[in-house]
């Protein structure tokens, strides 16, 4: 069982964690937020869901005893329990911050920000500064189109967002791009994790490596499933049939939907070939030929 997170955690002289007090499914514990920085003007990471009394009440306690200013808000993603408590805390404990946020694609919905607050676009490789502290933007699409992750410079901590999670896996819009985006991690190295959710991760290079690891056994099993019946077309059921036998049968359908992710990305590799029959979705193991090496 995970160790309880507390309401108020001071993580290291630049970092406070402020537990969203959402608990559920989706959320574990609750949305983890970090108020960033060492001077009057911090930045706040994530805002947990909207109309918490409780997370407003410990954030605004935060605030007054550290006697600080809110200068910029900065979101992961536009989930609702990370962008929700913008509209609470604007104009009242965050007097009159800079909203920052990745642009989704332009195909995605509504980004469900108010509209009354002027947003500010972030960009890849984009640093904020306050004083103690300078956070690195690193777009990790995959999650959502518009996730991103933060560097602390100074620490060599990641905060995570929903890319890597405190305990269990993430849930992803995209594997294709989810896997792209854990590659991109590895690669910053980091020394600490701050996820967006569960504890922190003290071991990141192991965590990021299992993440990939585990969805690279599940590509496996897919695609040597689709090879012993390379002669058959197969829609996802038929795959989970083959490959969660030990999963209870009311459980099925959520695996047929982290099948379909893994068949996207393999469609998208060539691995695989994708057909609709009689507006079914199925698909067959790609046989290696001088036309599609």
């Amino acid at each position: 069982m995970a160790a309880a997170i507390p309401a108020v955690t001071k993580l290291t002289s630049r970092i406070i964690r402020i537990l969203g007090c959402n608990p559920g499914p989706m959320t574990l514990q609750g949305t983890n937020t970090y108020l960033i920085g060492t001077g009057k003007n911090r930045i706040l990471l994530d805002t947990g869901d909207k109309d918490v009394p409780e997370y407003q009440k410990h954030l605004a306690e935060v605030v007054h005893s550290e006697k600080v200013n809110i200068e910029h808000i900065v979101v992961t993603h536009w989930h609702h329990d990370h962008i929700g408590g913008i509209e609470n805390l604007y104009g009242s404990i965050a007097k009159q911050p800079k909203i920052w946020k990745h642009k989704r694609n332009s195909e995605d919905e509504n980004d469900d920000l108010p509209k009354s607050i002027p947003t500010n676009w972030l960009s890849d490789g984009q640093e904020i500064k306050v004083e103690g502290a300078t956070v690195k933007v690193h777009h990790t699409p995959g999650h959502t189109t518009d996730h991103v992750v933060l560097t602390l410079m100074e620490e060599n901590i990641l905060f995570s967002g929903d890319c890597i999670l405190g305990e269990g896996t993430a849930v992803f819009e995209d594997l294709y791009t989810y896997m792209k985006s854990l590659q991109k991690i590895l690669d910053l190295k980091p020394d600490t994790i701050y996820p967006g959710h569960g504890n922190v991760v003290e071991d990141p290079m192991e965590k990021i490596e299992y993440y990939i690891t585990h969805r690279t056994h599940r590509e496996n099993q897919i695609l040597e499933a689709l090879k012993e019946n390379a002669e058959r077309q197969m829609n996802e059921m038929d795959l989970v049939k083959i490959i969660y036998t030990e999963t209870p049968e009311h459980l099925w359908p959520a695996a047929a939907y982290n099948v379909n992710h893994h068949l996207t990305k393999l469609t998208k590799e060539k691995k695989v070939m994708f057909f609709n029959v009689e507006g079914e979705n199925k698909w067959q193991f790609a046989q290696v030929t001088p036309c599609n090496l």
